[in-house]
């Protein structure tokens, strides 16, 4: 079913595939800072508050940097900010439409305890707040889906590091290092690629008309929320995600009650620059829960490095997701729901 061309036309009118193809290309995005200067002061702790797809691009920058950056990131996804937020914090407010209401509140709020403030949109309200209030921002370009915007956000995000002092300027160049290779990776699962020689549509066609539910390890976990969210908004499809070691401590009890008939689909997110212990858990796990589960799908992420398999996973998530929306009759594109509920909660 997936073979056939005339699909896409019918159920992909605005070509989220193409979109998905194209993501490569961010990785050579030039996130220029508007309003550079700031005071020099000393910063201690980074927050970064944003939600569902602006939140994302924080916590795979947490997840791959976490043990070099020389203070604590925090990513804040709700209205208020922790109270250790003071003048030595830098928030950085995260909002592709840039009128998220939770995160024109923490803006506030951290303006209100004279935080060092930085701002990420595409547009809204906060680049009015950052034109008028000479506030450091990158102005994304504007367009795509937010989830289809990750690396737009992960390369303005670095920026932001970078120009307060919290990194180096490699960090930021490594992102770009991968666009060859990601163009070449993306091209392996495009529609036109057979099912045969195409894993995305593989997985799409292995987890359609189930809920999935997917593993990682600590250092991956923001790969697994990324399917969660590819899923939810692509293919408007309920899914889980849960990250290892914590699932051996409750989660992984809650597979062995019922009988093995369950309509879950579950895939493992594996990278071998997890902790030797976590690549253990993956495979005693999934022993012991033979026959208590649905058997896992194992997705080796791909990549010679952290962040190279944190982008391969991100851009094939994309992939396998909108596939399963072709399969599920839906349009991925659109998330109406959302657009009402935000309308609804304006009034």
């Amino acid at each position: 079913m997936l073979d056939d061309m005339k699909l896409y036309a019918q159920k992909d009118p605005s070509d989220a595939l193409g979109v998905a193809a194209a993501q490569w290309e961010q990785t050579q995005y030039d996130a220029r800072i508007d309003h550079p200067g700031h005071d020099g002061r000393t910063l201690t702790r980074i927050v970064v508050a944003g939600m569902g797809g602006s939140a994302l691009a924080a916590l795979l920058a947490k997840s791959w940097l976490e043990r070099e950056l020389p203070v604590q990131i925090e990513v804040v996804r709700t209205y208020e900010l922790p109270q250790y937020v003071d003048a030595q914090t830098l928030v950085i407010c995260s909002s592709y439409s840039g009128n998220t209401e939770e995160i024109l509140t923490a803006y506030k709020d951290a303006s209100a305890r004279g935080a060092q403030i930085a701002i990420i949109a595409a547009g809204g309200a906060l680049m009015d707040i950052a034109k008028a209030q000479h506030i450091a921002a990158v102005t994304l370009p504007s367009g795509v889906q937010p989830r289809m915007a990750m690396l737009y956000n992960l390369r303005a995000l670095i920026k932001i590091f970078v120009h307060f002092g919290q990194v180096d300027d490699t960090y930021y160049q490594q992102i770009a290092q991968y666009d060859t290779w990601l163009q070449q990776e993306s091209a392996a699962w495009v529609s036109d690629i057979t099912t045969d020689k195409n894993i995305a549509k593989q997985l799409a066609l292995f987890s359609v008309g189930k809920t999935p539910v997917f593993y990682a390890g600590h250092l991956m976990s923001p790969v697994a929320y990324k399917w969660k969210i590819s899923w939810n908004e692509n293919a408007k499809n309920v899914a889980f995600y849960n990250e290892l070691p914590e699932f051996n401590h409750n989660e992984f009890m809650g597979w062995a009650s019922h009988p093995v008939e369950k309509p879950y689909a579950v895939v493992d997110l594996v990278s071998e620059f997890e902790h030797e212990r976590i690549q253990k858990r993956f495979e005693v796990s999934d022993r012991l829960l033979s026959g208590r589960r649905p058997k896992a799908h194992i997705v080796r992420l791909q990549g010679d490095t952290p962040l190279a398999q944190m982008l391969w996973g991100c851009i094939l998530a994309d992939f396998v997701s909108i596939y399963v929306a072709v399969l599920n009759g839906v349009d991925p594109t659109p998330v109406k729901l959302i657009e009402k509920f935000k309308l609804e909660m304006a009034q």
